[in-house]
């Protein structure tokens, strides 16, 4: 999607997140913009007019300005702009660029990577610099993918269901000891259970039900390995009632008896 090397980017210190003053505003200034600037708009109300165009912005409003632009903007001081902004330079024209302008809609996982990027660079350590490229390479990526979805309803309907099954996997992997009900994950994903059962196992390779019993197994190799306990332990912790049900399932995904790891 973004085939450019993470060191193309460079990283300067005009970086913030602020809540402007009511008197603040942004004048157009006589020389364009020499680098890229990231904007984006956590709270309240205004303008930003770019290149002799105007845009209402609110929450998840985001700019991502280039070199060469013109830009200005004004708030409601009643309401005063909450902003992110990140300045920067690339050394290789990338092979895709952002659109100027969109709205953010899954604004958690957005903040989250810009609120990394400005923690990170309050840090002066020299690991710092280097960790902030890769953050804002994510950040462009992260750009590209909603300018995609955003101009296809059926893409987004489709982003949002992946989404929801890979969250449901890593939801299932994160409780091992839980043997969780069709109608259970289904709920959780929000669609129907026919539906869930046939785009989980097109999506992840697996039935759920086989992905439940490999996550089991997995941390059940993991606890007699690395714990110390030993095989009727590790079965009760992870839900088995009974021993050699847990030990025949063991050997059956792993190709070994469980106790051969003690």
């Amino acid at each position: 999607m973004l085939h450019i090397n993470v060191n193309s980017f460079v990283v300067t210190r005009y970086f913030a997140k602020i809540t402007c003053e009511p008197e603040w505003k942004w004048i157009k200034r006589d020389v364009p913009l020499p680098h890229y600037d990231l904007f984006y708009v956590w709270d309240g109300q205004g303008e930003v007019v770019v290149n002799d165009q105007t845009f209402q912005v609110s929450k998840g409003s985001c700019f991502l300005f280039r070199p060469g632009d013109f830009t200005s903007a004004t708030h409601d001081p009643q309401n005063p702009l909450t902003i992110t902004y990140i300045h920067f330079s690339i050394k290789k024209k990338p092979d895709q660029i952002p659109v100027r302008y969109r709205v953010i809609k899954n604004t958690l996982d957005f903040q989250t990577i810009l609120s990394s990027y400005v923690r990170l660079m309050l840090n002066e350590e020299e690991y710092a610099m280097q960790e902030a490229q890769l953050i804002l390479k994510q950040l462009m990526i992260h750009l590209l993918r909603s300018d995609q979805d955003s101009g296809n309803d059926v893409q987004q309907k489709q982003h949002h269901l992946k989404e929801s099954i890979y969250e449901v996997a890593n939801y299932i992997h994160e409780h091992p000891s839980e043997w969780f009900t069709l109608e259970e994950l289904a709920n959780r994903a929000q669609i129907s259970p026919r539906y869930f059962s046939l785009k989980f196992k097109e999506l992840i390779g697996k039935s759920f039900r086989e992905y439940m019993i490999e996550s089991r197994i997995e941390r059940a190799q993991y606890l007699l390995y690395y714990t110390g306990m030993n095989v009727t332990e590790v079965a009760t912790a992870l839900g088995y009632e009974d021993i050699y049900f847990f030990s025949k399932q063991f050997k059956k995904y792993k190709g070994f008896n469980p106790s051969t790891l003690k």
